[in-house]
């Protein structure tokens, strides 16, 4: 009788067992399906994000937006978004090593009215500096070709700007070689549509600056790789001829101010900023000293230092 009752025990035992692992299979596998699932519907949801485009936000008027794939202007605030026709990459081809998420400084103009960017593209044996621009709010694009001359191997420095609808200047340089290099100016007078090339001053310095102030007067600072004293070249003929200015620079702040900056005009006044170079310590590095004309930029006078926070 004890052998019949353990039997009947152990089968029941047995039974218990087998019906608890048979309710616990659909319960352990409930999960491993649910998490499948999840993981599709997320992978599902990372494809539908990818696929549907990022619609840039900006509170400017005009403005853009690059990325790896495409070059985008606004001139409505963002309200409609207008592809310029060329490759990003493009936009910072030369010695560039900054973000490109960004456009090169000074490299491109844009307004309500109005845009102009700067661009290079390899070649063979070099490569050749484009603009394109349109007048139309980006209905229409024009390419024009600045330079067909194919033997510079990098583009360095680079500068743009429309002073009025018809007049402007792009300035840039190649061709570097250690502390010499080939400097380029282009003048427009039909807004950034054609560009003529004009004189430079007879010297191979690398260009730390340079800038027209209106149709017949523009300047060219030299000097980037520790520059002694303030080399300064302006024109009055819209770049027929280059005359070298004199900076007079007070005894006491010789060795200080040495990097002539693109002089301005303030209140009618010609007004030129001398930094005091890479390397600069005087009051942390960053005061300036400034000077004045009276001879359209020949001639340059001190007048002051000018803090950081005087700066415009």
């Amino acid at each position: 009788m004890k052998k019949v009752a353990i039997t009947l025990s152990a089968m029941m035992i047995i039974g218990l067992s087998v019906g608890m692992l048979m309710q616990q299979e659909p319960m352990t596998s409930l999960p491993a399906q649910t998490q499948s699932e999840k993981l599709a519907e997320q992978v599902q949801e990372t494809e539908q994000q990818e696929q549907e485009p990022v619609i840039p936000v900006t509170d400017q008027p005009a403005d853009y937006s690059i990325n790896d794939e495409e070059f985008l202007v606004t001139f409505d605030q963002g309200e409609n978004w207008i592809q310029v026709p060329i490759e990003p990459q493009t936009l910072f081809t030369g010695e560039y090593t900054g973000s490109q998420e960004e456009l090169i400084n000074d490299s491109y103009v844009l307004t309500k009215d109005r845009a102009v960017f700067l661009y290079a593209v390899h070649q063979t044996s070099g490569i050749t500096v484009h603009t394109i621009s349109t007048t139309d709010q980006g209905k229409s694009w024009q390419e024009t070709p600045i330079s067909n001359i194919e033997s510079r191997p990098t583009l360095r420095f680079r500068t743009m700007d429309l002073l009025n609808e018809k007049f402007g200047y792009l300035i840039f340089s190649g061709e570097r070689t250690m502390s010499s290099e080939s400097g380029y100016v282009y003048l427009t007078n039909d807004g950034g549509e054609s560009w003529t090339l004009v004189g430079i001053p007879d010297t191979i310095r690398l260009i730390a600056g340079g800038g027209f102030i209106n149709e017949t007067t523009g300047f060219l600072s030299y000097g980037t790789i520790n520059p002694d004293a303030p080399d300064l070249y302006v024109t009055n003929d819209a770049g027929t001829s280059w005359t070298s200015a004199d900076i007079h620079v007070p005894e006491e702040y010789g060795v200080i101010f040495v990097q002539a900056e693109v002089p301005f005009i303030r209140d009618n006044q010609m007004v030129l900023h001398v930094n005091q170079g890479p390397n600069g310590d005087y009051l942390g590095g960053r005061v300036k000293g400034e000077f004045h004309s009276e001879d359209e930029g020949l001639t340059w006078k001190f007048v002051k230092e000018v803090e950081p926070d005087e700066l415009p």
